[in-house]
């Protein structure tokens, strides 16, 4: 399903996840100072839950969960829907930012955080998402891909493929200049919001995420430099 934004004056609601009741807790005091609807979630299914009855335009997800882990959660509702997700860490081991990242997770913190940190982020992703939302409705087709702008639905081969907000988003940026080399610090800049290079992890994991669902040979790697879509 795809991601839509709701309408104008209309509270985002966000569902935030930690097995720590207290973190939860101050987290969501935050996010409702700064206007948001927030509801909370302690363990891994109890999150699902949450994630269908309530369709958040963001989940805050804790890796560590009780049940089944934050993985695992973020797997299952993506599954679902098409959501951001903001995954938090108590590990700074690339290795799990990157899982993360690789199971549909858009962006993550490691704790410790400040408050003021994680609301920042929070706006900048929902703003990423707006953003390639709001864009001039089209049909994009290179070759055997097919994307429809409008609905946020893409077609390979005429076998849908589900992404979520931040992969179609790439994959668009992307097809609207097929062929053409893309630097991941210039994706970073458009599609992330992210004026330096400490992210490029991100791009390569939404790349990997894009070829496992829509095949290896769509997106070519030019080293050194960044991605390009092929085209017939």
């Amino acid at each position: 399903m795809e991601h839509s934004a709701p309408a104008h004056g209309q509270a985002r609601r966000i569902l935030v996840v930690d097995d720590e009741v207290t973190i939860a807790e101050s987290i969501a005091a935050r996010l409702r100072a700064e206007g948001f609807t927030v509801d909370l979630a302690h363990d891994g299914p109890a999150a699902v839950a949450a994630a269908r009855a309530k369709e958040p335009d963001l989940v805050v997800l804790d890796v560590m969960l009780p049940g089944f882990d934050g993985l695992e959660v973020c797997r299952r509702i993506q599954a679902d829907r098409a959501v951001a997700v903001l995954m938090l860490t108590a590990r700074t081991d690339e290795t799990d930012q990157l899982v993360g990242l690789g199971v549909g997770a858009d962006d993550y913190l490691t704790k410790p955080f400040s408050m003021r940190v994680l609301a920042a982020r929070v706006h900048a992703l929902l703003r990423r998402v707006d953003r390639a939302a709001d864009r001039d409705g089209a049909t994009i087709v290179v070759g055997d891909l097919r994307i429809d702008v409008d609905q946020r639905r893409v077609w390979r081969a005429e076998h849908e493929a589900q992404l979520t907000p931040l992969e179609f988003a790439v994959l668009a940026r992307l097809a609207r200049r097929p062929r053409v080399v893309h630097a991941r610090e210039r994706l970073l800049e458009e599609v992330w919001d992210w004026a330096d290079a400490s992210g490029t992890r991100a791009v390569d994991s939404h790349i990997k995420a894009l070829r496992r669902k829509l095949g290896a040979d769509l997106i070519r790697t030019v080293h050194g430099v960044g991605y390009a879509l092929e085209g017939p």
